[in-house]
């Protein structure tokens, strides 16, 4: 029996949250290992979050990061680099790392900008780069050239940033602030200036250059990579400093309103996240260029894109600037259907099918769900979310999951299953959980088992679980806790020993709820116990 549907099974987890012997995940060995398991386990996708730079100043967030296109070069290998000639092996030995089970972030961008410099300064020593690196250095001129409508301004707010204190750029001198290019030319040609250029041109190539074998590995073995993209970009990025007439900014660059969501059940003030609003008619008059060019390039090396707080492209809520709390905030109309038209001209498959999954969490409005209906857009069940009051009619509840949806057990913003059960569940969640399980008593290994068994036999296309579920871990492996500033993204896995011994019991539960096509005389057993 083939699964006609193509119901696939995937795998929740940031490439930082790897093990590795160099302090964080990465793009070479780290992954490489990652991927053979999922291989093994019959996850056909791998799901991570968004890949561009962090800073120590966001908390080092995927999701506020100084650029919308560059890569975060922690997730570089330094294994790869030592393959390509560019270090020696005793280089790589001195930034080998103890096992953690967190990232010191800050810690480990020092040692990789360090080692990336050492790898720059081979490739140019002695014109290296026109013998020895000459077919590298070709590829890297055509990465340059390829990218320098988001590479240019990257690496030049880079540079700036630098000479500037690391300031963020609205607190920069005028000409640099302005982009006055009498000013920013005449600094460009300084030599110690193009040298910081070319070296950052060149630490984004060996990202992207990592990134496109790491895909191609993954496509090797029918493996998707989802990954993911915030709706909004930082204030303190290269995006809004190279592009500020596309965003409400006054006169000193700073915005005149800032994106949030309104005070909710989790929020009596709302939340104000304070990055600019899009000037979405002035979008809407080029034809969303810079839109489509940044779905474009987000989709180089993975085969979808979940877009965070996708209802905000429908309808958005912007507060005043001067407001603490998003209480005094409105509603907006966003682009809605004259975007997506576009992004389907682009990007739909013969099939008029999108490579997006719209982040549809929360509080959504008719509106919302009419444009992903119109444009088959897949939304997401959350499980975690499907216990509350209400349970019967709780469209998170299994029972109302559709087929064009993915559903989780819970995502990187919601505590692991075990941490649910123990520290965040509601005495109500608690009751109805076990009222829907038919169970008397339970403690939180069962539950994490019966929660995977929800996912993965849910009538969804795609079931996605994480590893702290598959391990049962507790809240102390929790990727984030929303609204806080401190402890989160840090988490990761000290090895794949624990996950590669449950590799044939979740290929099983693949295979008995028909989310991996394999042959019926490869299948033993009957029903599966759970991981």
């Amino acid at each position: 029996m083939t699964n006609e549907r193509n119901r696939k099974l995937g795998m929740l987890t940031h490439i930082s949250s790897l093990p590795g012997k160099y302090g964080v995940g990465d793009m070479g060995d780290s992954a490489n290992e990652f991927i053979d398991f999922l291989s093994d386990a019959g996850c056909l996708v791998w799901q991570f979050l968004p890949t561009g730079p962090t800073s120590s100043v966001m908390g080092h967030s995927p999701y506020s990061s100084p650029s919308a296109f560059a890569g975060n070069i922690s997730l570089i290998s330094p294994d790869l680099l030592v393959d390509w000639g560019l270090l020696s092996k005793s280089e790589t030995k001195s930034m080998e790392e103890p096992p953690s089970k967190q990232v010191d972030f800050d810690k480990i961008y020092r040692k990789k900008l360090k080692m990336l410099y050492g790898a720059y300064v081979t490739f140019r020593r002695d014109d290296a780069y026109k013998t020895r690196f000459k077919e590298l250095s070709d590829e890297f001129w055509n990465f340059c050239v390829r990218e320098a409508y988001w590479l240019e301004d990257y690496s030049l707010y880079c540079v700036l940033r630098d000479l500037s204190g690391d300031l963020p750029w609205y607190k920069w001198q005028i000409e640099y602030r302005t982009r006055d290019w009498s000013v920013l030319d005449s600094l460009k040609s300084e030599p110690d200036v193009a040298h910081k250029l070319d070296f950052c041109r060149f630490s984004q190539f060996i990202f992207f250059r990592q990134f496109e074998i790491m895909s191609q590995l993954c496509h090797d073995k029918g493996i998707t990579l989802v990954s993911d993209m915030p709706l909004y970009v930082a204030h303190d990025s290269a995006e809004v400093w190279g592009r500020q007439d596309l965003f409400k900014l006054d006169e000193d660059g700073m915005p005149a309103c800032v994106a949030g969501v309104p005070p909710d059940y989790f929020s009596e003030t709302g939340q104000r996240w304070g990055n600019p609003i899009y000037k979405w008619d002035k979008m809407r008059d080029n034809g969303y260029y810079w839109w489509l060019g940044r779905f474009r390039h987000a989709l180089l090396n993975v085969d979808m894109m979940r877009i965070d707080h996708f209802r905000g492209l429908v309808g958005y809520w912007e507060i005043p600037a001067d407001e603490d709390t998003a209480v005094n905030g409105k509603w907006e109309r966003g682009p809605g259907r004259d975007l997506f038209h576009a992004i389907k001209f682009c990007f739909a498959d013969d099939n008029g099918k999108m490579p997006f999954i719209a982040e549809d969490l929360g509080v959504i409005t008719e509106d919302v769900t009419n444009v992903m209906k119109e444009f088959g857009l897949p939304g997401m069940k959350v499980l975690h979310f499907a216990f509350s009051e209400g349970m019967p009619s709780n469209p998170y509840i299994p029972h109302h999951h559709i087929e064009n949806c993915v559903v989780y057990a819970g995502t990187h913003d919601n505590n692991t299953t075990a941490g649910w059960w123990k520290d965040s569940a509601a005495s109500e969640e608690k009751e109805n959980f076990l009222r829907y399980t038919g169970s008397k008593k339970t403690d939180a290994n069962k539950v994490r088992e019966q929660m995977l068994n929800m996912v993965i036999s849910s009538v969804a296309d795609l079931a996605v679980i994480t590893p702290q579920d598959v391990l049962g871990l507790g809240s102390e492996a929790r990727v984030n806790t929303p609204s806080t500033t401190e402890g989160n993204w840090a988490w990761r896995l000290e090895s794949l020993d624990g996950l590669k011994a449950q590799a044939e019991s979740i290929r099983e539960m693949a295979i008995v709820y028909d989310r991996l096509n394999e042959p019926e005389e490869e299948k033993e057993g009957g029903v599966c116990d759970a991981v």
